[in-house]
């Protein structure tokens, strides 16, 4: 296993509501790469998201930026803000503000913000019409996937060593899905093992390609975590035939059926409880490991 240096690390964080909990007894966020967090919608990890940002501050437990700095640094200490961006769904940015007062906002928010990389993202992304931005159009004239590219953007301006994005990929176009994925890798290369993405996201295959490490949350918890090539050496996609099905299923984590057999996750350590069986093996994606995780953890039924 990789040896993991902390950018952030979460030590018994709770957060309560009515009929859902967060409860992270320990998570820790690997530096230099490109962390997923995966999980169904309402698994949590918008709160937690939320609370690693101080979006919301109304939880307990620990946090550490940095392998030196708390939460309560997060909110009083420059370097703190100055080197996490966040971007978030939704009202990022109040509905009447203009692309014009979101670029002055930059420069007075943050001393790193440089209007000129804001503009060359802008055109770069698609926000610009002949390489001109339209500085007079406000939030509320822009599609979901247009807002969500102002925010990339925005956060991208800046000299940052760490971004908290909150389902990134979501509201964009396939074309701009993998455009993101090169841009999130150029961020992470550009200064190698001192920059560190981790982004939500419910539909992994939109950022498979840049995903280097996988934290699985359902109900609240985290169910599985793992580097990618290796949680791909922990599971097993395995395809049989139909006579095996019922002995299959007593091993396999998730298993589907068709009328030519079966296809599901082993685990590697019970590959040979399928010993005699007629199977053939692969290596499995990121996606096919997600889902099999996630109908092992679901509350849905069926």
């Amino acid at each position: 296993m990789e040896s993991i240096t902390p950018i952030i690390k979460c030590e018994n964080l709770t957060k309560k509501f009515k009929h859902f909990t967060l409860d992270i007894p320990e998570l820790v966020i690997p530096k230099g790469y490109c962390t997923a967090l995966i999980g169904e919608n309402g698994a949590g990890k918008t709160t937690l998201l939320n609370c690693l940002a101080g979006i919301r501050r109304d939880y307990t437990g620990n946090l550490t930026f940095f392998e030196q700095y708390t939460d309560k640094d997060r909110e009083l200490n420059p370097y703190v803000k100055e080197h996490i961006g966040y971007t978030g769904p939704n009202l990022y940015f109040l509905p009447n503000w203009t692309i014009r007062q979101i670029r002055e906002l930059g420069g007075m928010l943050f001393d790193t913000f440089d209007v000129k990389e804001f503009d060359r993202i802008m055109n770069e992304i698609g926000m610009a019409d002949n390489g001109k931005i339209d500085l007079s159009k406000k939030v509320s004239d822009l599609s979901s996937g247009n807002r969500m590219k102002l925010a990339i953007a925005f956060v991208l301006a800046r000299d940052t060593q760490c971004l908290i994005l909150d389902e990134p990929a979501s509201p964009l176009d396939p074309l701009m899905r993998d455009r993101l994925c090169e841009i999130l890798r150029d961020y992470l290369v550009s200064r190698e093992g001192e920059r560190t993405v981790f982004c939500s996201t419910h539909n992994v295959a939109d950022m498979e390609q840049v995903t280097d490490y996988a934290i699985f949350l359902e109900n609240g918890r985290v169910v599985e975590q793992g580097f990618v090539e290796e949680l791909k050496e922990k599971y097993i996609l395995v395809k049989g035939e139909t006579e095996d099905i019922e002995a299959a299923k007593k091993v396999l984590y998730s298993i589907s059926v068709n009328r030519y057999g079966f296809e599901g996750i082993c685990l590697a350590q019970n590959l040979d409880k399928l010993a005699g069986m007629d199977i053939m093996t692969e290596q499995p994606t990121l996606n096919q490991i997600t889902v099999a995780i996630m109908k092992a953890n679901t509350k849905m039924q069926g």
